[in-house]
């Protein structure tokens, strides 16, 4: 009987685990149903702070502040070229310690400070987002978030009075806001002539030392001092207001705003060679600065003469008069053909005495070669008169006495004599052509036009574009026509759109030497101009 108990016994246990076997299978798998709903999805501003902590435990700042934007391709970037960057950044940090320990070995005689290793290890700072400021300015303005949980390896061996201490800096960690300014914004790359760095909030630094292998910061109390000592000492330094200041280059130079004015009276020219095998000469000069791109001025033409008298006045904007150097270049004028150079001069502004009339007889040359013979040769002279008239200083403010009423009533600060109007065509907005709209301004001012570049398909465009009409006397009385143009596409049925202008009266210009507005556009909807004017008198 026992062994027919036992033979059940298996037997019963086998059908019993395959019996639940099937039935769970069936119960568990097969009533399962076959619809697949979708996954519900919701907005994430719907969610609560506490559903968010869950779901991302580090919400960038993107998402927490909608005026930050998202820059993820930098933190591409940044990955991609931290093997080399990390290599540029330590040479860098080799080259600027280097002097700063040499003056400190000796001041605190200290035999050597030599790097053992200096890694910023394989763990790039990361960019949280970045804020961007648009001003009235020529500046650009940005506030990135960085956090860098680097795991660097610095090592640095000192030996001082026989003996050698070996001191590790690991697992560094580093949150900071800086505001990153770049001013002013000019034409010459890298386009802009200084870097202003500022903090908008104290760093968090954190990071390990070890002194002879052991943790230094484990010490009571040291971790904490070290923390209020940087964040301190970094604070006092480049906390905004305060800024660290990168001079990238000149901005005197960089921006070449105009700094005064060039008369040249061309008066004669005398004893000029012969050039038409049929009779004389036609003479006539042209002027232009060295280093410019501008389009040459000329005299009229004498025909038939070999001691022509002009007595014609040009003037020429000057930005730089320590280097400009204006040249003279007389040609014989042919009706067919190509016109002949007879001779040539300069004049280096550096040589002239401010405000004070120069009478000058140019030796005509060949060329600037002083050692080529073919100088030697007489050509001819070229008389001509010439004055530099720097611009004046706007009188301070500070100074002005008790009379300041009657100057007010006066013309209000028009200068007696000519003078420079700088136009600065800074942007636009709302621009709506019909067709298209690729905008470009249009200047006319005395029967003078001149034109910004087009920018494609913008609403908001931006130009920054400045121009400089010369004026024989403040313009008063006169205005400035500026058309918002709109050029069509190179493939197109489609012919210029106007988006819209406005006239400026030069008045309030002149007496208050700079004016810097938003004007309606005239013929657009909502259409507005920023236009940037400044007098300079002579």
């Amino acid at each position: 009987m026992s062994l027919f108990g036992a033979i059940f016994g298996i037997f019963g246990f086998v059908f019993g685990l395959a019996a639940g076997i099937v039935i769970g299978y069936y119960l568990f798998i097969c009533q399962q149903s076959t619809d697949v709903k979708d996954p519900e999805s919701r907005p994430l501003v719907e969610y609560d702070s506490r559903s968010l902590e869950r779901m991302l435990p580090e919400i960038p700042l993107w998402v927490k502040n909608p005026d930050y934007d998202r820059v993820d391709w930098i933190n591409k970037f940044i990955g991609t070229m931290w093997p080399y960057l990390d290599k540029a950044i330590c040479k860098m940090i080799k080259e600027i310690a280097k002097p700063i320990i040499a003056e400190n070995t000796v001041k605190f005689k200290i035999e050597s400070v030599e790097f053992e290793t200096l890694t910023l290890g394989s763990l790039p700072p990361t960019f949280q987002g970045i804020k961007v400021y648009i001003t009235e300015e020529k500046e650009l303005i940005m506030e990135p978030s960085i956090k860098w949980a680097g795991n660097p390896n610095i090592t640095v061996v000192v030996k001082a009075f026989g003996l050698q201490a070996t001191i590790q800096a690991v697992d560094l960690q580093v949150f900071v806001a800086p505001r990153i300014t770049l001013k002013p914004l000019v034409s010459i790359f890298p386009c802009f002539a200084k870097i202003f760095v500022s903090l908008m909030d104290k760093p968090h630094v954190d990071f390990g030392l070890k002194l002879f292998g052991a943790d230094v910061m484990a010490i009571p109390g040291l971790y904490r001092f070290i923390q209020d000592t940087i964040k301190n000492q970094v604070t006092n330094m480049y906390l905004w207001p305060k800024t660290l200041e990168v001079v990238v280059m000149d901005s005197s130079k960089a921006t070449k705003k105009p700094v005064g004015i060039l008369q040249i009276n061309v008066l004669r020219a005398q004893k000029l060679r012969k050039k038409d095998l049929m009779g004389k000469s036609d003479p006539y000069v042209k002027l232009k600065f060295m280093d410019d791109n501008l389009p040459s001025k000329k005299t009229t033409v004498k025909k038939n003469n070999l001691n022509p008298e002009w007595n014609e006045e040009f003037k020429l904007v000057v930005t730089d008069p320590e280097a400009q150097v204006l040249e003279l270049d007389v040609y014989d004028w042919e009706q067919v053909g190509k016109h002949e150079r007879m001779g040539m001069n300069v004049i280096h502004l550096k040589d002239l005495t401010p405000d004070e009339p120069t009478l000058l007889t140019l030796e005509l040359l060949k060329n600037l070669d002083r050692n080529d013979a073919q100088n030697e040769k007489s050509r001819g002279e070229l008389v001509v008169e010439a004055t530099y008239k720097p611009f004046k200083e706007d009188e301070d403010i500070t100074e002005v006495s008790d009379e300041a009423d009657e100057v007010e009533k006066a013309p209000e600060g028009t200068p007696s004599g000519g003078g420079l109007l700088v136009v600065t065509i800074h942007e636009a907005q709302d621009l709506e052509g019909k067709h298209h709209t690729n905008p470009y301004v249009r200047i006319t001012f005395k029967g003078e036009e001149k034109k910004t570049k087009h920018i494609k398909k913008s609403r908001d465009p931006r130009w920054e574009e400045e121009f400089q009409f010369v004026c024989e006397e403040p313009p008063v009385g006169d205005k400035m026509h500026l058309e918002v143009c709109s050029r069509p596409p190179s493939i197109g049925i489609h012919s210029k759109e106007n988006l819209g202008y406005v006239i400026i009266s030069l008045a309030d210009a002149v007496s208050n030497k700079r004016i810097n507005e938003k004007y309606h556009l005239i013929d657009s909807k909502n259409g507005r101009i920023q236009v940037e004017l400044q007098w300079k008198p002579s």
